[in-house]
């Protein structure tokens, strides 16, 4: 698996490489707070936490455990949200897809739905992975929804497995996508994409 930085384009949204020219664009889209409530970082809603954020996540590509992406929507040519492959694992041909977050004028619309395919097109058929897991909080069941929406298979929970920062204690859902599974899961994602315009 040799995961190198990559433009993956789609018709609503284009990925490109997280770069730090993004951060103001990303902070004005990350200004809702209700984005964040659900995610292991704490709230990321002013320039300077962006800031913050967008460095960590960078330092954690240098080290190779993650690969983080800036969601670009096309028809504004702004930044939207952030998403990422993470858990890198070379060696089992595994890794996560998640840290996933949009502004929420892009929630319920296309763009999860095609930055997952493009992120799981590329994995399967370019990096050569076997597994491709995603995540999420036992308490986010509109996440649930939008993970099994896309045909993963909920694999089970991790019970009180992480402290957030406010001090709450997650139990996280793990679905997984096999390569084997892969054939059927597009063209669900294809058909998605298709009745979503």
């Amino acid at each position: 698996m040799n995961i190198q930085p990559v433009y993956l384009q789609g018709q609503v949204v284009r990925l490109e490489p997280l770069a730090l020219s993004h951060i103001p664009d990303l902070a004005i889209a990350g200004k809702d707070e209700s984005i964040w409530q659900f995610m292991l970082y704490g709230s990321v809603t002013s320039l300077d936490k962006m800031t913050e954020f967008v460095k960590k996540l960078l330092e954690l590509q240098a080290k190779g455990t993650d690969l983080p992406f800036t969601v670009i929507h096309l028809e504004s040519n702004r930044p939207i949200g952030m998403t990422r492959y993470m858990d890198i694992q070379r060696g089992n041909r595994g890794l996560e897809i998640g840290g996933t977050w949009y502004a929420t004028a892009y929630h319920r619309t296309r763009v999860n739905t095609e930055c997952k395919y493009l992120l799981l097109r590329h994995a399967f058929e370019q990096l050569d992975a076997i597994r491709v897991q995603l995540k999420t909080d036992l308490r986010n069941e509109s996440s649930q929804r939008a993970i099994e929406r896309l045909g993963a298979v909920k694999e089970g929970v991790l019970r009180d497995h992480m402290i957030l920062p406010d001090g709450i204690v997650r139990s996280s859902v793990y679905y997984s996508i096999l390569l084997r599974e892969w054939p059927g899961v597009k063209s669900r994602l294809q058909a998605l994409m298709s009745r979503e315009g």
